[in-house]
């Protein structure tokens, strides 16, 4: 079958690879849809990352690149393995991309997000989204039901976004910001609409993105480059500040920024999968009191995420930006979110 392969930084390949094996209590799904993430980009770019590089191999999967690259995926059941019930060959499923330990203290405390080994389709081992059949156990397989699957592979990111915001301590009808309108922030901005916000702020300063911010739910769109952000969250909350600001973009001076721009004891919570090491003013946090928060990924997440979206609480479709074949997907793919990021928020590919 093909598969896009990552082979080291800025070298992805459509390789023939052989299709994998369904195994015992796994579902093999043929993929359908899967997303362009923003952590495919770092590996693109900056990697290997989170890609096991020669001579480091994953402590699950036992392997090194090249890997089959793409975790936002979902497709249709193509085969069971033994003992698979409660799915059926031909049911639309949503992925959720992990290989997790099960023993470590995350995973016996029920938090296999964080897990001590963690691993995920698409960046870890020789499955991924990128390709036309995909195995995972079958705890990882989500049923879709009437959704499309071009729209089950925003799920993966949505829940990104879900996890962040009910990890966050936001009160009901609180003040949030959400630095970075790309895929990440439009989702959280999606989440926190749905979760009871009542004052949801969008920091971006891309005019593509900044048009998309109120339809994900955004009460105020805010431009970094025209405006002194804190100053004006500050104005907009009659002098309180914000109760929490997510960051979504990675970057020192959207830190500092979500930093003041959060109320005394407020929080900042940190979505974004930063390329480089972070500088943070200490200072700034301790004379506030402010909390900072890592949030990685999502948690059982994935059915509550789906109701959002069949319920229609969450239009995900307005963030489908691109659509394009496996063969596309370099030039077609990366190139446009790294080039024209103005331009595109989620581009889809079709194995």
């Amino acid at each position: 079958m093909k598969a896009a392969r990552y082979h080291g930084r800025g070298d992805i390949r459509i390789d023939e690879v052989p299709e994998p094996e369904v195994g015992a209590g796994q579902v093999k799904v043929a993929v359908d849809w899967c997303g362009i993430c923003g952590s495919d980009l770092h590996e693109f770019l900056e990697g290997p990352l989170f890609i096991p590089p020669p001579g480091s191999p994953h402590p699950l999967t036992g392997e090194t690149l090249p890997v089959v690259m793409g975790h936002e995926f979902a497709g249709t059941v193509a085969e069971l393995g033994d003992g698979v019930e409660g799915v059926a060959v031909g049911d639309r499923v949503a992925v959720e991309p992990y290989y997790v330990c099960g023993t470590c203290a995350a995973c016996q405390a029920g938090r296999y997000n964080i897990c001590r080994s963690l691993g995920f389709v698409g960046l870890s081992g020789t499955q991924g989204g990128f390709s036309e059949r995909c195995v995972v156990d079958q705890r990882w397989v989500h049923p879709l039901g009437e959704l499309g699957t071009d729209i089950g592979a925003l799920v993966e990111p949505l829940a990104v976004g879900y996890h962040a915001v009910r990890l966050s301590p936001l009160p009901k009808g609180g003040t949030a910001v959400v630095f970075g309108a790309g895929p990440i922030g439009l989702v959280t901005i999606a989440s926190l609409k749905a979760a009871g916000a009542g004052q949801i702020i969008s920091v971006e300063p891309a005019a593509a993105r900044k048009a998309k911010a109120p339809g994900a739910g955004a009460d105020v769109v805010l431009d970094p480059i025209e405006t002194d952000v804190p100053v004006a969250v500050r104005e907009l909350t009659e002098g309180a500040g914000a109760d929490v600001a997510f960051e979504c973009a990675g970057i020192d001076a959207v830190l500092a920024s979500a930093i003041g721009s959060v109320r005394p004891g407020g929080t900042v919570v940190n979505v974004a999968i930063w390329g480089q090491p972070a500088t943070v003013q200490m200072n700034s946090l301790v004379i506030s009191e402010v909390s900072v928060l890592g949030s990685l990924a999502y948690c059982g997440d994935h059915p509550d995420t789906i109701r959002l979206l069949t319920d229609g609480t969450v239009d995900a479709a307005q963030f489908i930006t691109g659509r394009i074949g496996l063969d596309e997907l370099v030039d077609g793919g990366f190139r446009q979110l790294i080039e024209h990021k103005d331009e595109h928020v989620k581009i889809l590919v079709h194995p």
